[in-house]
């Protein structure tokens, strides 16, 4: 079966250091006119920091920032409508279930100027396979081979969604013989190659041969800002051009001045609650129904979130066929969430407003992060409704969550992640809710799950991948396996004179060659 070229659907508080003010100065402060000058775009972001330093796609979750600041490209792309289009590929030929050939475009060079080939590209996906720790499991690879300006790749897998995870940022094509696999930078082929990468900013230059046309930026510096306030207060000052993560409660102050604007798109990004299986209380089902029917989702999203975001049920977002909208879960009640800790055995035995069990009381540690602004919010919200169905919830809000997870010292973890990037719904329960997934930290089972991931894995027709998709959320939701509490709007704030600089539904594309100081 040939396909060619098809689309698939699938206020203020803080102080700045003097160094921060002086280093931030952006080129449309200087000269507004920019006429003669180079354009330097400043960027502030919370996505970006210390934890998740880098720029190597072949590291965990590095490959987000390659592909968000313009430094490299997948084979494929998303448009708005979350439809794949080819982007450093032409088109693709599915040569049998288990085989795909891809054709690439033959006038791409790396930012180092060599060519992009179909070597280089097979080069590129063994690193990826040998190296990452989600891609192998979720390629299934068992040989690529290249021709020319084609690559084919076999999987151990139906090749069902294939694209869908070559167009995850972690697959961006990269020149590996030009490559430090222990280093935190790459050469891509996109519009900004990489100057300077640290945990606190990223320095970019323009690319003058690249191959998608005229870069329109001289520069780039993304800066890591993950306080509120001070992103808040570099955006008044001048001191950055746009940013991502502001406080909502800030955003009003920019909604409300015709010196900035807004560009916002609803996202599969949730905020959702893992439970760690090793917890002898957390294996007990009531407990984790009671923790769940706790959870105010519709005030954390209308009032801690200014509505921001909708209340989430499952994984996925209601314009999914298999989002929020196809599957059901515990609602928040609290009178019925302490039933369901008494018939647990848990009660308050000596009245000091927390229920125990064996003469310990019900304690958890929560463990969230605070680059994204809504997780500390989150922990303050669940902190106070599980106080009155007497669970004590101590939170740890660090940016060094990994080393606590690899421990295991964690009760819950709250965290954020974008469930559907690649449109299809393989992709977060792969990495999240079956055995080995690199995300299931906490060692959630379930036999159903294991089964019906199977099938999904297989499975090419889209209606049947959807009715999947739903049975595995709803196994999870029965089970009280995993807590979603809201899926994100995310919104770039940015002064008035930028262009080119759109939110995307997909939370990967940010700063491109059609980014633009006016």
């Amino acid at each position: 079966m040939k396909i060619n070229k098809k689309l698939i659907s699938l206020v203020l508080a803080g102080v700045i250091s003097s160094g921060f003010l002086v280093g931030c100065s952006s080129t449309s402060d200087k000269d507004e006119s920019n006429s003669g000058k180079e354009k330097t775009f400043v960027y502030g972001t919370s996505a970006y920091n210390p934890s998740l330093a880098g720029i190597n796609p072949h590291k965990g979750y590095l490959g987000w920032a390659a592909i968000r600041y313009g430094v490299a490209e997948t084979l494929f792309k998303f448009n708005d409508k979350m439809e794949l289009e080819p982007w450093l590929a032409t088109d693709y030929e599915i040569v049998d279930d288990y085989t795909m050939k891809i054709n690439l475009r033959d006038d791409v060079t790396f930012s180092n100027g060599n060519k992009m080939t179909g070597d280089a590209v097979k080069a590129c996906i063994e690193s990826l396979v040998r190296l990452h720790d989600r891609a192998p499991s979720d390629l299934a690879i068992v040989s690529v081979d290249a021709d020319g300006q084609s690559v084919t790749i076999k999987s151990e897998n139906k090749v069902v969604n294939l694209l869908n995870y070559l167009s995850d940022p972690y697959a961006v094509i990269i020149d590996v013989s030009d490559f430090d696999e222990a280093g935190d930078t790459c050469i891509g082929t996109g519009p900004f190659i990489a100057k300077s990468v640290t945990g606190e900013e990223i320095k970019l230059d323009k690319n003058e041969n690249y191959w998608g046309g005229e870069v329109k930026l001289d520069k780039v510096v993304v800066k890591s800002i993950t306080d509120g306030d001070t992103m808040t207060m570099a955006l008044q000052n001048g001191e950055i051009d746009a940013t991502q993560g502001l406080p909502y409660s800030s955003l009003d102050l920019f909604r409300e001045n015709d010196e900035y604007k807004i560009s916002s798109a609803n996202t599969s990004r949730v905020y959702q609650m893992a439970y760690n299986y090793e917890n002898k209380d957390l294996q007990n089902k009531k407990v984790r129904q009671a923790i769940a029917k706790a959870i105010n989702k519709e005030d954390f999203t209308k009032t801690l979130l200014n509505n921001n975001g909708t209340p989430a049920v499952g994984a996925f977002p209601s314009n999914f066929s298999f989002g929020n909208e196809a599957v059901t879960a515990d609602t928040f009640d609290l009178d019925e969430a302490k039933k369901l800790l008494k018939e647990a055995g848990y009660e308050d035995s000596d009245n000091d407003g927390y229920v125990d069990k064996d003469g310990k009381n019900l304690t958890l540690r929560w463990l969230t992060y605070p680059s994204r602004m809504e997780l500390p919010l989150l922990a303050e919200s669940a902190q106070a409704s599980l106080k009155e169905i007497g669970i004590k919830v101590d939170v740890n809000n660090t940016e060094n969550t990994q080393d606590y997870l690899n421990k295991g010292d964690y009760d819950i973890y709250a965290s954020a992640f974008v469930t559907a990037p690649t449109g299809d719904p393989q992709y977060y329960i792969t990495a999240h809710l079956v055995d080995g997934a690199a995300n299931n930290f906490g060692h959630y089972h379930n036999d159903k799950v294991e089964a019906l991931t199977k099938e999904l894995r297989n499975e090419f027709d889209t209606k049947k991948r959807s009715d999947l998709a739903v049975k595995i959320q709803q196994e999870v939701l029965n089970d009280c396996g995993y807590t979603y509490a809201s899926h994100l709007k995310m919104s770039f704030v940015m002064k008035k004179n930028i262009t080119g600089f759109e939110a995307h539904p997909s939370d990967f594309y940010e700063i491109t060659a059609n980014t633009d100081i006016e």
